[in-house]
């Protein structure tokens, strides 16, 4: 009987056990499910549904593989998506939690870089020292030498210094300040002893803003991009690369025109066919690390091998004249965006908003792409620190599109022939919307049932919206929209009349957009190249301005962006350009 007793006490152990595993090996799989959907909303660029579906996975459980990458990932949408102080909360949580995770000093990194942005030099530079890993010395050095060079106080930079005493990038900046005060005022020993430990170049380190431009007579321009030269034909049909071909001609027009002024460019082109392999193979040209100005390729996807190029042979290096992404010229200090940035423009947005709206209140729409998500959340974190009331946020998909009709024009009242009267978001009770998106099914909704209210809000949205048919223009001016035009050009600017005829009569056609940038980008970069030389990135400070011929040209931003954001709004027929105040 006992031994009976034992055998059914095990055989129901065993199948307990059996149970249990089985269980615990469920739980791993729903896991897994949970954490690979997670990963590709990220990879995808839907930072606020990826925050959504990685928070739960960022919780720790024995079954739980992936709670490490689900706090790295959360906190890397939050910071995608601008939610920098989040982000940072997250990684630092993440370090406390899982402090021999083998990338943690991937997160030390990321958190050294978000106290950078945030002006907390000295608690980065603490973060910096606790990286070991060889493979981030490079970035870090750059890293530090391009937040580093936003201190002016010599106090502060001396006190960094006896915390480091042994960062190369602390003495170079320290010497760098130091030797620009009076002479009678300069440490000349100390600038001396840290030259000295530290193997500096004299001629790099002394007085570096002071440096005199590198002029030269003629300025080599390489341009990678996808001229798809085996599949051109001399038929007149638009080509399927036309906006590359537009903007090299629009480029070509500009270096001849220069050259009658004295400024000569030599454009040379690369032909990359679209191919990141080709790409790759066009790099090993030993001309390249010759050239005062690499630009390319166009698309992102073939981005990586020409910054890792620019920054190894230190080329100046502008990835694409028509990119607002900041993250392709993150980290190279030889790297810049002739647009601004995405970023940027997210923020200006925001002081319009503040300066032309009748109510201090906002809502913003959003959509999919990270770029939306980009421009959004700068917008809120600008309108916030204007004490501006963000009412609403919602990101729109293609499907949820009609809940902005519902929302914005669903009426309350109506007069006698059924026109509305008034709404459930009362009229004139919100100052401003701003449409973070070019996708015409949301902007279209936005703009209609604005005009429904017929009220005073200010919609706030992308000069992409003007290449687009969807909405009659007219609207735009029967209603009050701003539009962010960092490349309008006015039709009755004698520069531009001017250009187009001398465009029609050299090549028989009207310049596209596309023609219009690429001669403006090269006009504005001969400019600079002759005030500033060919170490430009050197030489130009911030706010240094330089006029543009057709828009309204380039200003240097600490981040080395274009800071210029105009916006225009439909007056009597015309684009005009809004005045509005920057702080």
């Amino acid at each position: 009987m006992i031994q009976r007793s034992f055998q059914i006490f095990t055989s129901w152990t065993f199948v307990v056990c059996v149970f249990v595993c089985l269980s615990i090996s469920a739980n791993a799989q729903d896991y897994k499910k949970k954490y690979e959907s997670a990963k590709a909303l990220f990879d995808a660029g839907s930072y606020s549904a990826a925050m959504v579906a990685f928070r739960p996975l960022s919780v720790y459980d024995k079954n739980n593989h992936y709670s490490e990458y689900a706090s790295y990932y959360y906190a890397m949408s939050a910071y995608r998506l601008g939610y920098a102080t989040v982000a940072k909360d997250q990684f630092i949580q993440l370090k406390k939690l899982y402090p021999q995770w083998e990338q943690i000093d991937e997160v030390n990194y990321l958190i050294c870089k978000i106290y950078f942005e945030q002006g907390e030099y000295f608690q980065a530079m603490y973060i910096a020292s606790l990286i070991k890993t060889p493979g981030f010395e490079s970035d870090l050095t750059n890293l530090k030498r391009l937040n580093l060079a936003k201190i002016d106080d010599i106090e502060t930079l001396r006190m960094m210094w006896e915390e480091h005493p042994s960062d190369a990038e602390v003495a170079r900046v320290l010497v760098k300040r130091m030797s620009l005060l009076p002479s009678a005022e300069q440490d000349k020993a100390l600038i001396d002893s840290l030259i000295t430990l530290f193997n500096f170049s004299r001629e790099e380190v002394i007085a570096v803003e002071s440096k005199k431009p590198l002029l030269k007579e003629s300025y080599n321009l390489g341009l990678i991009m996808p001229f798809l030269a085996n599949t051109l034909d001399p038929s007149p049909v638009k080509k399927r690369n036309q906006l590359v071909l537009d903007l090299y001609q629009g480029m070509q027009f500009a270096a001849d025109s220069l050259a009658k002024t004295g400024i000569k460019l030599q454009l040379l082109a690369y032909d990359n066919e679209r191919n990141i392999n080709t790409t790759r193979n066009l790099l090993n040209e030993e001309e390249l690390k010759q050239l005062d100005l690499l630009i390319g390729p166009i698309f992102q996807e073939e981005a990586k091998p020409v910054q890792e190029f620019a920054k190894t042979n230190k080329v100046n290096l502008l990835v694409s004249p028509l990119s607002s992404n900041s993250e392709l010229a993150s980290f190279n200090p030889n790297s810049f965006l002739f647009q601004p940035s995405h970023e940027r423009i997210g923020l200006h947005a925001a002081e319009l908003a503040f300066n032309k709206s009748t109510k201090k209140s906002c809502m913003v729409y959003y959509g999919e792409s990270a770029k939306d998500s980009v421009l959004a959340f700068n917008f809120i974190a600008r309108a916030k620190e204007l004490n501006m009331q963000v009412t609403l946020v919602q990101r729109v998909s293609i499907e949820s599109t009609g809940s902005i009709l519902s929302r914005l024009a669903t009426a309350t009242e109506f007069d006698e022939w059924k026109n509305p009267l008034q709404f459930s978001l009362k009229k004139d009770s919100i100052g401003c919307i701003f449409v973070a998106s070019s996708n015409e099914l949301v902007y279209s909704k936005v703009i209609n049932s604005v005009e429904a209210r017929k009220d005073s809000t200010l919609v706030i949205g992308l000069e992409s919206w003007l290449n687009e048919s969807s909405v009659d223009y007219s609207k735009y001016e029967r209603i009050r929209v701003a539009l962010a035009s960092p490349n309008f050009t006015s039709l009755s600017s004698p520069a531009v009349l001017d250009f187009r005829k001398r465009y029609i009569s050299r090549y028989g056609v009207l310049p596209t957009d596309y023609s219009a940038i690429g001669y403006e980008f090269v006009m504005v970069i001969g400019k600079i190249l002759s005030q500033y030389g060919a170490n430009f990135l050197d030489t130009m400070a911030q706010g240094d301005f330089v006029e543009g011929v057709l828009m309204q040209g380039f200003k240097m931003s600490a981040q080395r962006d274009n800071e210029l954001v105009p916006f225009v709004m439909l007056k009597k027929g015309q684009l005009k350009v809004v005045d509005y105040e920057t702080k």
